[in-house]
C-alpha cells in the first residue's frame, strides 16, 4: 500500500494552519495598534498643541494691541517692552504650528497663508530700540481683528479635526476588536472541523483496531477490518486483515485436521472397546479377577478417548456456518431435572448435594432441549468438578414479570476464576492456569455451552471471584402465546 497523506502531515498541516491564523491576526492587530498609536500621537502632541497654541497667539495680538495704545497714551518704555515680549511670544507660537508639518502630518493651509501674511506686514518693524514712537500703530486694529477672525476660524477646523481623530480612533479600535473576534472565531471553527477530520480519519480506524484486536482475544480470529486510509491507519489495517486472514486460515486446516483425525481414530477405537467389551464378558473365554480389573480399566480409558473425539467433532460441527438448532416450546425445567439425576451420582461420590430453586411460574421456553441438556451437563459437570468435596451446588431458573428471558444459573463454592481469565475460558481450547497442572480436560465444554446457546439468540457468562467460588448464567427466550 502506497503511503499518501500521513499523520505526521496532518499534524504538520493543522500546526501550519493554526500558526497561519494566530500570526496573521496578531499582524492585523499590529497595524491596527499602530494606526491607533498614530492618531493618538496626532490628537495629544499636534492637534493639541496647535489649540494651545492658537489661543495663545491670539492672547499675544491683543497683549500687542493694548501694550501699544498704552504706550502712547502714557509714553512709558516698559509698555514698549511688553509689546515686544508679547510680540516674540507670538512669532513662537505661529512658528510652533508651521514645524508641526512632517511627512505623516500635514497643518491647514490657512496656516501657511496667514505665517506669509504675517511676515509681510511685519517686515519693516524694528526692535526696541528703533522703534519710530511718533509713527502709528504697527499694524491697524481692523487687521487685528481679522487675524484674530482667522486664528479663531483655524482654531475651530483643528477641534474639528480632533473630534474627526477621535472618531477615526474609535473605528480603528472596533476594526481591531472585530479582527481579534473574528481570528478567534475562524480558529474556533477551523479547530471543530480539525477535530471531526481527526475523528474520521483517526478515531474511527483506532475504534476498527480495537475492535478486530477484541475479536481476536474473544474468538481467536476476526474479520476483516474496513480502513482505507493511506496513511499508517490504512498500512496498520492492511497487516491486521493480513494476520487475521492467516489466523483463520490457520484455524479452518487445525479444525480440519482434527476432524479428519477424528473420524480416522474413533473408528478403531471403536472396534478396540467392542474388543475389550467382549473379553470382560467372557465371550471369547473365562478371564480371572485381575485379568478383568485391567479390562475395565482399559474400556474406561477407551471410553474418555471416544468421549474427548466426541467433542472435538462436535465443535467442528458448531463452527460451521450450517449449525442451527431446531428450537421448540419446551418445558423450561426438564432438561435441568434430567441433567441434574444423571450427575446426581457422580455429585454423591463426592458428599455434593445439588439444589434446585425455581420461580413459582415459568412460561415455557424456545429451545431444542437435546443440546440445551448438553449445555446443563457441561456447567453442572465443571461445577462438581471443580467443587470441594461436601460442597452444595445450587441451580436456579429464574423468571421476572414481563421479562422476554428466562435465566438459568449454577453456583458452586469451587476456587473460582480470576477477573484476568474471565473473558478467556469460553475460548476453545482454553483452561484456566490453577488447573491445567491437576485436573483432565482440553477446554472445549464451555465453548461448545457458549455455542450452543448463541445459537439460541441467548447469551451466557460468569459472575466469579478469586477462592469464593463462580456462578455461570445463560438466558433462554420464552416460548410466543399463541
Amino acid at each position: 500500500m502506497k503511503l499518501g497523506f500521513g499523520i505526521s502531515s496532518k499534524l504538520f498541516l493543522s500546526y501550519t494552519i493554526f500558526i497561519f491564523i494566530f500570526y496573521g491576526t496578531l499582524f492585523i492587530l499590529y497595524v491596527d495598534v499602530h494606526q491607533m498609536m498614530r492618531l493618538s500621537d496626532d490628537i495629544i502632541t499636534k492637534h493639541h498643541k496647535i489649540s494651545s497654541a492658537s489661543k495663545k497667539m491670539i492672547e499675544s495680538l491683543l497683549n500687542m494691541e493694548e501694550n501699544e495704545k498704552k504706550y502712547f497714551l502714557l509714553k512709558k518704555s516698559d509698555y514698549l517692552e511688553y509689546f515686544f515680549l508679547a510680540k516674540k511670544e507670538f512669532e513662537a507660537n505661529l512658528n510652533e504650528i508651521i514645524q508641526l508639518e512632517s511627512s505623516d502630518f500635514n497643518i491647514a493651509d490657512e496656516w501657511k497663508s496667514f505665517s506669509k501674511a504675517y511676515l509681510s506686514v511685519t517686515k519693516n518693524l524694528g526692535s526696541l530700540s528703533e522703534y519710530d514712537v511718533s509713527g502709528p500703530l504697527w499694524i491697524p486694529e481692523e487687521m487685528i481683528d481679522e487675524w484674530i477672525e482667522k486664528i479663531n476660524a483655524s482654531r475651530l477646523d483643528n477641534e474639528l479635526n480632533i473630534i474627526s481623530a477621535n472618531i477615526e480612533l474609535h473605528q480603528w479600535g472596533r476594526r481591531a476588536i472585530r479582527y481579534v473576534l473574528g481570528g478567534l472565531g475562524i480558529s474556533i471553527v477551523v479547530g471543530l472541523i480539525w477535530i471531526l477530520f481527526i475523528a474520521k480519519s483517526m478515531i474511527r480506524p483506532l475504534r476498527e483496531l480495537r475492535k478486530g484486536i477484541r475479536s481476536i482475544t474473544k474468538e481467536r480470529f476476526s474479520h476483516s477490518i474496513d480502513i482505507h486510509s493511506k496513511d499508517e491507519f490504512g498500512e496498520l489495517a492492511t497487516a491486521f486483515n493480513e494476520m487475521a486472514a492467516r489466523l483463520k486460515e490457520e484455524e479452518r486446516m487445525r479444525a480440519e485436521f482434527i476432524t479428519t483425525l477424528s473420524h480416522e481414530i474413533r473408528t478403531p477405537l471403536t472396534s478396540i472397546r467392542e474388543s475389550v467389551n467382549l473379553i470382560v464378558e467372557n465371550v471369547m473365554g473365562p478371564t480371572n479377577r485381575r485379568q478383568t480389573k485391567f479390562l475395565k480399566i482399559a474400556s474406561a480409558e477407551i471410553g474418555r478417548i471416544c468421549e474427548l473425539l466426541n467433542h472435538l467433532m462436535q465443535v467442528s460441527r458448531l463452527e460451521e456456518v450450517s449449525f442451527k438448532v431446531n428450537p421448540q416450546a419446551s418445558d423450561p425445567l426438564s432438561f435441568v431435572s434430567q441433567s441434574i439425576d444423571h450427575l446426581n451420582p457422580v455429585a454423591k461420590a463426592k458428599g455434593i448435594h445439588i439444589k434446585l430453586t425455581t420461580s413459582p411460574t415459568i412460561p415455557k421456553i424456545m429451545g431444542d432441549s437435546k443440546h440445551l441438556q448438553q449445555v446443563m451437563l457441561n456447567l453442572l459437570g465443571n461445577a462438581i468438578k471443580f467443587s470441594q468435596n461436601g460442597c452444595k451446588i445450587e441451580v436456579f431458573v429464574t423468571h421476572h414479570d414481563k421479562a422476554e428471558q428466562v435465566e438459568y444459573a449454577i453456583a458452586d463454592n469451587g476456587r473460582g476464576i480470576p477477573k484476568a481469565e474471565q473473558s478467556l475460558i469460553f475460548n476453545k481450547y482454553y483452561r484456566a492456569k490453577e488447573v491445567r497442572k491437576h485436573m483432565d480436560g482440553v477446554g472445549l465444554g464451555l465453548n461448545i455451552s457458549k455455542q450452543i446457546i448463541l445459537a439460541h439468540g441467548g447469551k451466557i457468562w460468569v459472575n466469579s471471584e478469586a477462592g469464593k467460588g463462580s456462578t455461570f448464567v445463560f438466558t433462554l427466550s420464552k416460548a410466543k402465546a399463541n
